[in-house]
């Protein structure tokens, strides 16, 4: 057996040629085992369990959750062999102790291979522990458990670790002479640690040591300009160290070359350097040239959505988020937004999240001349997700990248996408977003860039750990939306019935998706009244198929939600679909489903993160009319087709989102 902590929180079995993932169910349940895993052979009280699973006030019923957690992760290790492995996981009053030997951990292994380092004395030996230390890092530390305080601080201390990994495995290519190598270890850690003194005065040494003078010295100028302008504070003693070592021994020019470029690591503006080495592909500016050089404005925005109206309110407050003022941007003069300025739009299928993206993009478009970036993450569109090495590729060539110099290594791509971002003041919408490590990736470097993120899911991660500002969508009320029918009908059409304009507005749930699919159903009929479509929608067995238009609308875009539940969330789904009541409580979503009242309360939140019901007060969940007429027609998880609708709602813009 396997227990992985060092990327997302997973357990394998089996022979390691073909070594399944044991099924360890919801966020919750993963995250009792990495409390557990993060002490192991120790104990674990129930009480330490609660203040680390619920950030707010945790439920009555929280030691009945976290004993249902501990009892079905029991069970999954016992299908696994846990205990031939030696692995138990007992009870011991109000605690817990999961036995296990340290080799099956990774954290464990990882700190055993570090230990055993020693880069001054024995180098040769170092090298090969500490990348095999490395390698045993998947992705970011604890991935998959809740956003809370304790996780978030066990995950820095491990990233801590691994780069003071980094750092040690560096020293040892400098014993052995081999400095292109401590370039290559270096560069992707100090491109996402900018302001980690260390690490670049480590790097600044290693490029100067491998005849790289001016790539080391624009490293400090380029991180005493980020000190000053992030923290108002000057370089510390080891970069400035580094720095006078340089000056006082460096000659006038730079040495030879070497292999440093095909490293990774920067290098003077226009010089395309050595040879790429096949593992770490050729990064041929510096941070500071690829920053200041000429480079092309790129425009990805979808053309605006039309008839947009309304929102007020969330246009502000993205203003206020991204550019650091209440007021519109004039002549690109807006003040930057603060942080990176990370907006996160989130909101049912359908109520507009992409359009209000856009549109917003496209107002302040003056307000960020180097650029505006946009791609469409697929997380609820029915298919794969989009890879955000993919998404990485096609910034760096809008960037003006060569396509032969772009990194294969995602880390890579991703570093120098950020420092080419560093000094711009760029756009980024992110729409469309299944996860937050789908995100991450994508984020820019710079502190004078916006990011927009737009999402069916909270992400809360997003929120916990990158300092995303959450915008929650709700539907429109019933003035906007009339307004939107007008904006797309004309309004001397909705003007000759506008009781049934607002009927329509409250059959569509005020939703933009279903109002766009309602104007496409009249555009097409000119000779139908408003009046003649509310009738026709009040038949709740027409009433999602007439909400279609051929590859979208709101039964597409709730298939592609659905899509993304568990089968015993969608079951659940399902019983409330089927429920008399549009309101329920934890105990009355228990009796509709039959399901486990200790575990109820963990899927009814999953639904509300998906914006699939809506938590209207404590323990009060809603189900919107349309979300329920698409669960009573949704058989074993394949969601409601009716009329033909099938596909599902892309990032246009004009299909609300």
């Amino acid at each position: 057996m396997d227990f992985s902590l060092l990327g997302p929180v997973t357990v394998t079995a089996g022979p390691p040629a073909a070594s399944v993932e044991l099924p360890l169910g919801p966020a919750k349940r993963r995250s009792v085992l990495a409390m557990l895993l993060l002490r192991p052979n120790a104990t674990v009280s129930v009480e330490q369990l609660i203040s680390s699973l619920w950030e707010d006030e945790p439920p009555a019923h929280a030691r009945t959750v976290i004993q249902g957690h501990v009892s079905r992760l029991r069970a999954a290790l016992a299908e696994g062999g846990a205990e031939d492995h030696g692995v138990e996981l007992t009870t011991h009053s109000s605690a817990y102790l999961l036995r296990i030997p340290d080799a099956l951990i990774d954290t464990q292994r990882f700190d055993q291979l570090t230990a055993q380092a020693s880069p001054e004395s024995a180098p040769g030996e170092a090298v090969q522990l500490l990348r095999q230390a490395l390698g045993l890092w998947r992705g970011p530390a604890l991935t998959g458990t809740v956003a809370s305080p304790p996780f978030a601080a066990a995950a820095h201390a491990l990233e801590e670790r691994r780069l003071s990994a980094v750092e040690a495995l560096a020293r040892a290519h400098e014993a052995l002479g081999e400095h292109e190598q401590a370039v290559r270890a270096l560069h992707p850690a100090a491109v996402a640690n900018p302001l980690r003194e260390g690490l670049i005065a480590a790097l600044m040494l290693a490029l100067y040591r491998s005849g790289r003078q001016s790539d080391a010295i624009a490293w400090f100028h380029r991180t005493r300009q980020l000190l000053d302008d992030d923290l108002g504070v000057d370089p510390g003693q080891r970069l400035s160290a580094a720095y006078q070592e340089i000056l006082r021994a460096a000659p006038a020019a730079d040495g030879p070359r070497g292999g440093a470029e095909a490293a990774g690591a920067p290098g003077p503006a226009g010089q395309p350097g050595a040879q790429p080495v096949a593992s770490a592909p050729s990064h041929p500016l510096s941070a500071a040239a690829a920053a200041s050089a000429p480079a092309p404005v790129p425009e990805l925005l979808p053309r605006p959505p039309a008839g947009f109206h309304g929102r007020g309110a969330e246009l502000a407050e993205l203003t206020r988020l991204a550019l650091g003022t209440a007021e519109p941007a004039q002549g690109g003069s807006g003040s930057y937004p603060q942080e990176g300025g990370i907006a996160l739009l989130s909101g049912p299928a359908g109520v507009g999240k992409t359009g209000l993206a856009v549109h917003w993009g496209h107002v302040h478009a003056a307000a960020f001349p180097d650029g505006r970036l946009f791609a469409d993450l697929r997380g609820f569109s029915g298919g794969e997700a989009v890879v955000p090495a993919e998404v990485l590729r096609d910034f760096l060539l809008a960037l003006g990248t060569p396509a032969e110099q772009i990194p294969t290594s995602p880390e890579a791509a991703s570093a120098l996408y950020r420092s080419l971002a560093a000094r711009r003041r760029l756009l980024v919408v992110l729409d469309n977003a299944g996860s937050s490590a789908q995100v991450r990736p994508l984020l820019p470097g710079g502190p004078h860039c916006a990011t927009l993120v737009t999402s069916r899911s909270r992400l809360d991660g997003l929120i916990a750990t990158d300092a995303a500002r959450p915008v929650r969508l709700h539907a429109l009320g019933p003035e906007d939306g009339v307004a939107l029918l007008g904006g797309l009908l004309g309004p001397a059409r909705v003007a000759e019935d506008p009781e049934a304009a607002r009927e329509l507005v409250a059959l569509c749930d005020g939703l933009p998706l279903a109002l766009r699919a309602a104007s496409a159903q009249l555009m097409a009929r000119p000779r139908w009244r408003l009046a003649r479509l509310a009738t026709a929608l009040r038949d709740e067995r027409r009433r999602l198929a007439l909400l279609s238009a051929e590859d979208t609308g709101v039964a597409a875009a709730l298939r592609n939600s659905v899509a993304r539940l568990s089968a015993d969330d969608a079951q659940l789904l399902r019983a409330l679909g089927a429920g008399f009541a549009r309101e329920v409580n934890t105990a009355e979503a228990a009796a509709l489903s039959g399901a486990d009242p200790e575990l109820i309360q963990d899927s009814l939140e999953r639904l509300a993160e998906m914006h699939l019901l809506d938590e209207e007060a404590t323990n009060r969940y809603v189900m919107s009319d349309l979300v329920k007429l698409f669960a009573q027609g949704d058989e074993s998880g394949r969601g409601n087709t009716p009329g033909g609708a099938s596909g599902g709602a892309s990032g246009d813009p004009s299909q609300g989102g």
